[in-house]
């Protein structure tokens, strides 16, 4: 994959379930088996559970601002339009470890930016039975049919169901900056809005911490405080994370 990133700010989305004959599934299922199967003797925790995809991606009312290099520009949009569809984890996983050989297929997923009173973000090193182990990013994870409402993907309840489930951070504890960043990643395209906290970094930091400590099979390992752009150097944080902070964090 490479390191070309599509920056958008967005009040709203707009994300339906829609049926989808997915055609990687249904041509290559005895090699999705096998890999699955594979898998699940590394990581016998891993759950062949229902999952939502996108098989469509829309902005309305787009306005280009300056760009910041030939395969980076920021945009304004008023709307992202998303169509879901529902297949299952295992089927996911190996579109992802296979590299994505669908390009009309989308991980869209939402992200809680969880920030400190002091201008920190928050992030996860996934732990050990996580299909992404060792990785760094923000609390997230696939949408799934829970975050159905008539119809109707809500991807706010999954951002602030992920943040409480893999942090604590109760959805009364945070506030939600009011448009949605959206950034596009290829056949990534995540959905974030900042977090803000009252705590302070140490503070956030030690709180998260206690909780994974007390918790008999916690999704993270541990957590990582970005305060300044060096912060970002981590290699194991991905690549768009890295991008989304750039702007937000000072040198």
């Amino acid at each position: 994959m490479n390191d070309a990133f599509e920056i958008a700010t967005v009040s709203s989305l707009h994300c339906v379930l829609e049926p989808h004959d997915w055609a990687f599934d249904r041509q290559r299922g005895a090699e999705i088996d096998a890999h699955w199967a594979a898998r699940r003797a590394e990581i016998p925790a891993l759950f062949d559970g229902p999952v939502l995809l996108a098989h469509g991606v829309s902005r309305g009312n787009a306005r280009e601002n300056a760009t910041e290099s030939a395969t980076e520009s920021a945009t304004e949009s008023a709307t992202l339009g998303v169509k879901f569809f529902a297949t299952r984890f295992s089927r996911f996983l190996a579109w992802r470890d296979f590299g994505f050989p669908d390009g009309s297929v989308y991980n869209c997923f939402s992200m809680p930016a969880l920030r400190s009173a002091d201008g920190a973000f928050l992030l996860g090193e996934m732990g050990a039975d996580h299909s992404a182990a060792g990785a760094i990013y923000f609390p997230a994870g696939t949408p799934d049919p829970s975050d159905l409402r008539g119809g109707l993907v809500d991807l706010e309840a999954n951002l602030l169901r992920e943040l409480e489930e893999e942090t604590g951070i109760a959805p009364q504890e945070v506030q939600l900056s009011p448009d949605w960043t959206i950034v596009f990643a290829g056949p990534r395209v995540a959905c974030m809005r900042i977090a803000q906290s009252p705590l302070a970094a140490a503070e956030l930091e030690a709180r998260v911490t206690a909780r994974i400590a007390a918790q008999k099979k916690p999704e993270l390992a541990g957590v990582r405080m970005a305060a300044r752009r060096a912060d970002l150097a981590e290699p194991r944080m991905l690549g768009f994370i890295r991008r989304f902070l750039e702007p937000l964090l000072p040198e």
